[in-house]
């Protein structure tokens, strides 16, 4: 007979192979038989099956029963076994036996023997997997014994097999793999797919960036996501946004990290939102990428307490790494002069700069600013009072704004003044701003382009003021009997006139007529009045010089410090009244013949700027 219990195997929908030196045997069979015994001295191996079938984290197999053996006749001697084709198929079928065909020698005993008794190896199919379709298609050639004596072998069987990845229990979510451990063949994974594109298409999902992403491995599991992210606050709209986000296992990806968010602060209300501006989140790892990063912002001074509004601000922080943008950045500002302790409310206040590249971003705008006569140390203050500064785009707003400014009018060596005055003014729309205010204050106001310049020069916020606010002030003054050409006058003089509060103004306009009876004219003359403060300067110095029977002008006793104050009221005479100061919000005051009003002297234009910047 040449060829003995040869059966075609049967084709399964995997495509699954072991090796010749694989064998269905757990390394520790103890090896009584001398056939095995001379199988083992033929160097053949037996393999972990184990470790031969999955890389992945853990393996599907729990556990491999010993493989019984029959023990051979002790009188017939058992020559050195030979192996050739031998073929065992194990099929999806549980009424398909093991396939056992091989060419032996027909003369051979043993092989006769086998054909007598047709021995049955058992399906090993249930004792290798558990009820989620795992199959065997084909097993390369396991050769058998070639010759044997008259031995009969015993049926072999299995014991204690137990190969379940208890899915039952704990279905498709135990499994480290990204196909949760069920081994599909080439065709079952093509249908899963169809049929999770099928219901993707149903909800309205287009899976066609799915199409290079291992999906699960029913459609059960992708229903779980689906749902879980829609319970969260997604849309179907928002997956369309990032689909990718389907990819992610409900407990291996998304609870782990939306546990961690709500632990360092996040509201569980506000958790949709933040998937929804920043999707790739759930993809990160919360040891690896998300820890370090909050461990890096505490690391700045960034409060506990302010960790979740920097984020919701600028989730995308979750994705730097600490040793690229986000070091050199802050470590740019502090070399520039930014003091490291100022860092913490610098990213509270605009987490963006914590993104920005310096040699593309951060340095360009420092030298375009230093260039304008803005020295580093004022930018320093400038960026730890208003950070965002520095998300104002140079080519497309800052240069233009500044162009602008001196298209305007504005004298370019005051252009430094204007910016630390108010920064803000370098990111406004400011050619529509200005030409609106232009206009405003040459008809309510009867004041003529080159006064609304001196305006903007002393008052650069003046810019963004609401008309409706800037008429109050000056319809107050009206109705106490001032022209409106005085009006215009005492605006370009002191412009923070017309962003005071009537209700203050009214204060001290009472008090300047009961109590001083002093005349109008002098609030023409000197309108700084109306910025002092009535109950802590106004009152106590006019009181002083009434006690001791001197008479001045407003400007006399009020433009002046306390200690300068202190030597006027101890002089034997008064001094001659010179011109009004000019007012810089903000600023020194300066007298003609630059005089400065003063307790410093000696202050170079570095610092005047300092000095504005640090009181706004």
């Amino acid at each position: 007979m040449n060829s003995l219990l040869r059966k075609k195997p049967q084709k399964s929908l995997s495509n699954l192979y072991l090796s010749t030196h694989f064998c269905f045997f757990d390394s520790s069979v103890y090896l009584q038989n001398p056939c095995i015994r001379s199988y083992e001295r033929s160097k053949i191996s037996i393999a972990n099956i184990q470790n031969s079938f999955f890389s992945t984290q853990s393996s599907v197999f729990s556990e491999v029963s010993q493989f019984s053996l029959p023990k051979p006749c002790k009188s017939i001697h058992i020559p050195k076994p030979t192996f050739q084709n031998r073929q065992i198929c194990l099929t999806h079928d549980p009424a398909t036996l093991v396939s056992v065909g091989s060419s032996l020698n027909p003369k051979n005993p043993c092989t006769k023997s086998c054909e007598r008794k047709k021995s049955e190896i058992p399906n090993v199919q249930n004792c290798f997997f558990s009820a989620h379709s795992r199959f065997f298609s084909e097993i390369t050639p396991i050769s058998l014994l070639k010759s044997c004596s008259t031995t009969q072998f015993a049926k072999p069987t299995f014991r204690n097999c137990s190969f379940s990845s208890q899915s039952g229990k704990f279905p498709e979510y135990e499994m480290p793999s990204v196909t949760w451990g069920v081994i599909q063949g080439r065709k079952e994974r093509l249908v899963s797919r169809v049929i999770i594109c099928d219901y993707l298409k149903n909800l309205g999902i287009i899976p066609d960036e799915l199409e290079y992403l291992e999906l699960p491995s029913t459609v059960e599991v992708m229903k779980e996501r689906v749902e879980f992210l829609q319970k969260l606050g997604l849309t179907i709209d928002d997956m369309n946004e990032y689909p990718l986000m389907l990819g992610c296992s409900v407990r291996k990806n998304m609870i782990p990290v939306l546990g961690y968010l709500e632990k360092i602060g996040i509201q569980r209300s506000k958790l949709g939102e933040f998937v929804k501006n920043y999707p790739q989140v759930l993809h990160a790892s919360v040891v690896v990428e998300l820890v370090p990063v909050i461990k890096f912002l505490r690391g700045l001074d960034v409060e506990r307490q302010d960790i979740p509004y920097v984020l919701q601000k600028y989730p995308e922080l979750l994705g730097f790494k600490l040793e690229g943008t986000m070091s050199t950045s802050v470590a740019y500002l502090v070399s520039i002069g930014v003091s490291p302790r100022d860092i913490g409310p610098m990213v509270t206040q605009f987490p963006y700069l914590l993104g920005m590249r310096v040699g593309t971003t951060i340095k360009p705008i420092v030298d375009y600013l230093v260039s304008l006569g803005l020295p580093k140390k004022v930018l320093a203050r400038m960026f730890e009072k208003r950070t965002y500064v520095l998300g104002y785009d140079l080519e497309d707003t800052m240069k233009p704004n500044v162009d602008c400014l001196i298209s305007f009018g504005i004298r370019r060596e005051l252009v430094a003044s204007v910016i630390a005055q108010y920064p803000q003014i370098l990111g406004l729309p400011l050619k529509a701003k200005l030409s609106s205010q232009q206009y405003f204050f040459n008809l309510k106001l009867k004041i003529d382009p080159e006064g609304f310049v001196q305006v903007v020069e002393k008052m650069p916020q003046i810019v963004s003021l609401n008309q409706s606010v800037i008429l109050k002030p000056v319809e107050f003054l009206r109705g106490r009997g001032i022209s409106s050409d005085d009006v215009a006058k005492m605006v370009v003089k002191c412009p923070q006139l017309v962003g005071l509060s009537v209700e203050l103004m009214k204060n001290s306009y009472y008090f300047f007529k009961s109590e001083m009876k002093k005349p109008v004219q002098e609030l023409v003359e000197f309108p700084e009045y109306f910025t002092y403060s009535l109950e802590s300067r106004i009152k106590p110095r006019y009181q002083q010089l009434a006690s001791k029977g001197i008479s001045g002008s407003l400007s006399w006793f009020l433009n002046c410090s306390d200690q300068r104050f202190e030597e006027r009221l101890r002089a034997d005479f008064i001094e001659i009244e010179s011109a009004g100061p000019s007012f810089y919000m903000g600023g020194k005051l300066e007298m003609p013949g630059s005089e400065t009003v003063s307790e410093e002297e000696d202050e170079s234009d570095d610092e005047i700027l300092y000095r504005r910047t640090v009181s706004l």
